[in-house]
């Protein structure tokens, strides 16, 4: 409820949701060919029907925290890395 009375934007999901390539590309905010490499190589699980796959919301999620985690731990280095040499940012 704090994200709502921020004014941010909340998406409700039912349980298990999953998506089309292009519709968890789209919530990746990637493209679907770089979507398609990321379950190629296992970063993300997925399910054939038939011709298509299948991404659970919840390992969408889950891929986006551990990205999310690594891309602080860089910026955290580089500010560190900063100070050191007192670039002054």
């Amino acid at each position: 409820m704090s994200y709502i009375a921020k004014g941010k934007t909340v998406v409700v999901t039912p349980e298990p949701t999953e998506f089309s390539t292009q519709q968890a590309a789209d919530f990746l905010k990637v493209s679907r060919p770089f979507l398609v490499k990321l379950l190629e190589n296992n970063e993300i699980p997925f399910r054939k029907v038939g011709k298509h796959r299948r991404v659970r919301f919840e390992d969408l999620i889950s891929y986006k925290q551990r990205i999310d985690a690594k891309r602080l731990k860089v910026l955290e280095k580089l500010a560190e890395q900063a100070q050191e040499l007192d670039l002054g940012y």
